[in-house]
This record gives structure tokens, sequence and C-alpha cells, in this order.
């Protein structure tokens, strides 16, 4: 979908020349965009594939790789440890997004463009999650997390495309809220897989990976994936590389959408990559103490969220509105931040967890549903949402090496105060970069 193509009923405003629709593609180069919504069980196993990766994929972010790495070199350590291996296994994440993205767009064979993907991108990930659970230094680590960013995102690019091939474009902010909604369902459950099996490290990592393949290899087999009916043409290395590269003169609504993404997950993982450690310093919790609290305090989140993602969902499609709802839920994720810097109590912490769930909520049911109504290239949806997702990447993989220098300041290697503080500038900034855009109301 490019940037200026309508994606309901008032939906988005005519731009200028620049930002004209692009020519339709020849017959048989892309697929028709649908119009009508799938069934329920394919929505089903939809719904439950994006738990299921999640679960497989976050948990490791949030709780079983600090666990691991506890083990390994112990507390001291760790929170540093931590931000070198999920530093450079995010760095995998935002080069295999885009990558596996355009691959599979370009993806020719009687299986489909997305399904051979989606299968091999997840069975690859829980073989590297065994290596991870069996590894025994952090080189290992390093390593098995890289391998299993750059697979989880060769699944989750394929994926993620089947929304613009199989969703209505009207329907894109009802569909982004059922998203987030089985997103943060896994989150919340590879939460409390980690507090259940944290003294089996085998089943830390296992257990998320079987939830993983059994929810995506499910959803390949009932996805309704056709494939290409023209073989795309050869490409020089140039040609590949150049296909990475969006003129901001040319999309500027797209490029400032992915600058307002990436600084409010920037500002979001300063915060979710040491929260472990957070909870037992300034908390001053043990260790399964703060696990355990994590795992509540996610609850929390995801019950606000539930709340509001639906409805807000909802809304957003009938009022045909994308940048208010961002921005205003951007605002109040900040404000939320900002909070966390005089919270000391575990009380404090779940009723900020409140306020997060609700303001990402109502963020997520409207953002991707903008960030569809503003991509550059019909014929490259994947390749186009790959890029996309580096915003989601690339804070992933900041994140833990500016948290870790933040928390230096001033000695100590505890200074959650810097480190919150620049979170929140993060996340405001954020909001003030949905304020430009034009061609999306």
């Amino acid at each position: 979908m490019s940037a200026g193509t309508p994606t309901g009923p008032g939906d988005v405003e005519r731009g200028s020349a620049e930002n004209a629709p692009n020519p339709p593609p020849a017959e048989g180069s892309v697929l028709a965009p649908p119009t009508e919504m799938p069934r329920i069980p394919f929505l089903v196993a939809f719904g439950f594939a994006q738990f299921a990766l999640f679960v497989a994929l976050l948990g490791p972010v949030l709780v079983s790789m600090g666990i691991k790495l506890i083990s390994l070199v112990g507390e001291d350590d760790a929170p540093q440890a931590t931000g070198l291996v999920l530093g450079v296994g995010a760095i995998a994440a935002m080069i295999a997004n885009p990558v596996f993205g355009h691959i599979s767009d370009r993806t020719t064979g009687p299986l489909g463009r997305r399904r051979p993907w989606i299968i091999l991108g997840s069975v690859g990930l829980a073989v590297a999650l065994l290596a991870i659970a069996l590894a025994n230094s952090v080189v290992m680590l390093v390593i098995g997390w890289f391998v299993a960013q750059i697979l989880a995102n060769a699944a989750f690019a394929a994926y993620l495309a089947t929304i613009a091939d199989q969703i209505p474009p009207h329907r894109h902010a009802s569909i982004s809220g059922f998203v987030n909604v089985t997103q943060n369902l896994g989150i919340l459950a590879s939460t409390y897989i980690a507090s259940f099996f944290e003294s089996n490290l085998l089943a830390l990592f296992m257990v998320p990976a079987t939830i993983g393949v059994v929810g995506m290899t499910a959803y390949a087999i009932v996805l309704p994936d056709k494939p290409l009916t023209v073989k795309p043409p050869r490409q020089s290395a140039f040609g590949f590389l150049k296909l990475f590269w969006v003129n901001p003169r040319k999309h500027p609504d797209f490029v400032l959408v992915l600058l307002s993404r990436l600084l409010l997950f920037l500002g979001m993982y300063l915060f979710v990559t040491f929260r472990l450690f957070w909870m037992q310093d300034r908390v001053g919790l043990d260790l399964s103490s703060a696990t355990s609290a994590v795992a509540t305090g996610v609850l929390i989140y995801t019950i606000a969220l539930l709340a509001t993602s639906q409805i807000a969902g909802y809304i957003a499609d009938r009022l045909n509105r994308r940048k208010a709802p961002v921005f205003i839920s951007t605002m109040i994720f900040a404000i939320g931040t900002m909070f966390l810097i005089g919270v000391d109590t575990v009380a404090g912490f779940y009723i900020v967890e409140a306020v997060l769930g609700v303001a990402y909520g109502i963020y997520f049911a409207s953002d991707f549903a903008l960030v569809l109504a503003v991509l550059p290239d019909p014929n490259n949806v994947a390749k186009d949402l790959g890029v996309f997702n580096m915003a989601n990447a690339i804070p992933q993989s900041l994140a833990p090496l500016i948290g870790a220098v933040l928390l230096e300041v001033g000695g100590g290697g505890q200074n959650y105060t810097v480190l919150l503080g620049v979170a929140t500038v993060m996340v405001f900034l954020g909001a003030l970069a949905i304020i430009p855009i034009k061609s999306v109301r």
C-alpha cells in the first residue's frame, strides 16, 4: 500500500503529486488487496500464531536471559552481560527483518510466499533456543541469540505481511488491536513460564520454543497463501541494497511514523531490558520475588491493554482517525515512564504498569494501521514492513548498550533516575514526531 492510498472512507487525505500512489502493479506481480474479512478459524489461527511467537521470542528478552546470565556470571555482572547479549541479537533482528521480508515478497513455488519462511523461521528459532539453554558461556549466548533473532525475524517478517495480504484495508485498525492483544498475551505467558521454570533452564527456553513452533506451523497450514504467478526479475547486489533506502522527501510520512516508533520503543526498552534488575535494586526484592513481581506487573499491563486495545481499534476505524490516538497514547506512555522515576514500591510499579498498558493498548491499535497507510511500495509490502520494523529492532539493539552506559552515570552502575529520565524524553519526542504527518488524518 503506497503513501496516499486510502485505507477506508475518508481515512487518508489526498497528498501532493510527490506523495501520489504508485501506479498499479503489473498483473500477477502482486495479489490484489482483500475486500472481505477472513473467517473466524483463520483469525483464531492468526492470533494464536502471534501469541506463540511472542511467547518464544520475548521470554528471553524479558526474564529468561537475565536468569540464564545470573547463573553464568552472577548478579553483579548480569545487567551488563544482558545488555551485550540482547544488543547484539537486536542487530541481527534489524538486518534480518527487511532482508527476509524482501525475500518473502519474491518467493515463488507451490507453498506460497509466506508459508515457507513462517515454518522454517519458527523451527530454526526453537533449535537456537535449545543451544542457548545448553550454553555454558556468554560468548555462546551471544552467538545463539544472534542466530535466534535472524530466524525469528524470518518468520515474523513473513507473518506480519499476511495482514496486508489477508485483511481489507478498512479493518486494519481493528486487526491491529487484535494483534496487540495476542502479542501481549504472549508476553504475559512468557513471564509466567519464566517464573514457573526459574530453576529449570532447559524448560525455561524449550517450553516457549515448542509453543512457538506449534502456533506458527498451525497458522502456516491454514494460511491461504497464494503463490506468485509471475517470477520477479533478477536483481543486482546494488539493486537489492537500494530497496532498503526510503527517500524521506518522497515518503516523509513513512519516515515520520518510523521515527516516532523508534523513539517510543527506545524509551520503552530502556526500562524493559533492565526491569528485573530495577526491581532488585530500587524496590529491594530478591531474584525470585522480582521475577514474580515482574510477571504480576505484566499481567496488570495486559489487562489494561485488553480493556483498551480492541475498543480503540474499533473507534479508530469508525472515525477514520490514526494520528490523534497515536499522539495521545504516546504522551500517556511518556508520563507513565516519568512516574517510574519516583517509584520504589511494588504497588507503585503495578500502578504505572496499568497506565502504560492503557497507553500501549490505544497506541498499537492505531499505529499499525497508520503504518500500513503510509507504506511506500505495494509490490514490496513485507520488505517495507521489514524496513519499518527496524524501528522495533534498533531500540532493542541500542537500549541495552545505552542503558548500560546510563546506569554508570555517577558511578555504581545503578543510576535508574538517569535511565528513566532519558527514556521519558525519548517517548515524548516520539509523540511530537506524529504531528507533522500530512497524508493521514
